[in-house]
């Protein structure tokens, strides 16, 4: 739902965007590149550093890039498997970074008391890779696996509003402590696993239903 609403109403705000980018030649492929860099770059030197703040607004200017080379290829009318092949490729190094830049602060900055939210963040990482995972392999096989209540822009949001209101404390002393960041990881990790236990589960349904058909299949054949 977070999900539709967000696209529906972002969707609106950078469509002139796009269309400007488009004007001045630039390419879909290149907005998708420089957003991950942006991304990359924003939450490695930002979040190590304990500026978690300013980190995660710099992240969150470049996210707008994942629905902008969107908009520019729709507008083009040039939507690709190869677009979408790249964008979601992209996506898993800008996920990691979040997170990884995470591990990184909460490791060896924040001092021994915070080693648990470095290893939540650790664990979100992992099985984040793992729901994208399931998806696009149930796709490669030809079924599919869109269930889930921890989809990558619910963790995505969840992850950098909290961040960026435990940076905002920081600074000013109003804000988030840490404790709620534990909180929002430690959710995420359950959704998480919620959500691949569910995609589990679909794609054995369907792979057993083919199993079935592919046997009836034979055996009518047999029966002729």
């Amino acid at each position: 739902m977070l999900n539709r609403y967000a696209r529906a109403l972002f969707g609106k705000i950078l469509t002139p965007v796009a269309r400007l980018l488009l004007r001045l030649g630039v390419s879909p492929d290149a907005v998708t590149l420089v957003g991950t860099l942006g991304v990359c770059f924003g939450a490695l030197f930002f979040y190590p550093r304990g500026e978690l703040l300013w980190g995660t607004l710099f992240i969150t200017a470049f996210v707008f890039s994942d629905m902008l080379d969107g908009l520019m290829a729709r507008s083009l009318q040039r939507s690709s498997s190869w677009g979408a092949f790249l964008d979601s490729t992209l996506d898993r190094f800008g996920d990691a970074s979040v997170f990884s830049g995470l591990v990184l602060f909460y490791a060896f900055s924040r001092g021994g008391t915070n080693h648990t939210i470095a290893v939540l963040a650790l664990l979100c990482l992992v099985l984040g890779s793992v729901v994208s995972y399931a998806r696009a392999r149930a796709e490669g096989l030809g079924m599919t696996a869109a269930v889930g209540i921890a989809e990558r822009s619910e963790r995505l949001v969840a992850v950098l509003v909290t961040t960026g209101f435990v940076g905002l404390k920081d600074l000013t002393g109003f804000g988030f402590p840490d404790e709620v960041l534990l909180v929002v990881l430690a959710l995420l990790a359950l959704a998480s696993l919620y959500t691949v236990a569910q995609r589990i589960l679909v794609v054995r349904r369907q792979a057993f239903a083919r199993a079935a058909a592919e046997e009836g299949a034979e055996g009518s054949v047999g029966s002729e």
